[in-house]
């Protein structure tokens, strides 16, 4: 089986509702064992990492870039980054805010850079905005037409659940490309 942390940061529950639905789309692949672990939480634990094959990371985008929570988060792994046991792994990102931009594509840079310096393996969105196909707007995978990664829209002060289907679906998606792409490239030891 191969391992996967989903890690997230959320104050509000929205970025936890679309962990939820990536790690939905996740264990639908036979092969997969996936985890969702809280960003404080490993925080104070990073070198557990080094059980996983893949990583799929989020946060909230606030002001531009991650959150704090989980600034401190890839701020705890200087250990692993200098030895480099992070090298290899499988990474992808995602991110929510209430606005249609907000400045998410920073978020996702913020989240590709610290893979990168790991060494890690990022795995984009191959998801086409399903309403360039006449599937309504609010219903359509990747209707924010993200590459990078996976982005999601919350309303502002919204219930954490309360996201368009589209969302929902596109996490889903993400998800099983993730968890497929982790089967093609970490063979299980």
């Amino acid at each position: 089986m191969n391992r996967l942390a989903i890690i997230y940061h959320s104050a509000h529950g929205h970025t936890e509702h679309i962990a939820r639905q990536v790690r939905v789309g996740a264990v639908d692949v036979d092969g997969v064992d996936a985890h969702l672990i809280r960003a404080e939480e490993m925080a104070r634990t990073p070198d557990e990492l080094v059980e996983y094959d893949g990583f799929v990371f989020g946060s909230p985008t606030y002001l531009g870039g991650v959150s704090g929570p989980f600034k401190s988060f890839m701020d705890s792994t200087g250990r692993l980054w200098r030895t480099q046991q992070l090298k290899g792994k499988l990474a992808a990102g995602f991110t929510v805010s209430s606005l249609p931009a907000g400045d998410k594509q920073s978020t996702l840079l913020s989240i590709f850079v610290f893979s990168m310096q790991h060494g890690m393996l990022w795995v984009g969105n191959p998801i086409l905005p399903e309403q360039h196909s006449g599937v309504p707007y609010d219903e359509a995978a990747n209707r924010l037409g993200s590459w990078s990664g996976l982005m999601a829209q919350a309303g502002h002060s919204a219930p954490a659940d309360s996201f368009v289907p589209g969302d929902v679906k596109t996490a889903r998606m993400f998800g099983r490309h993730f968890a497929e792409s982790l089967n093609r490239v970490m063979v299980p030891a």
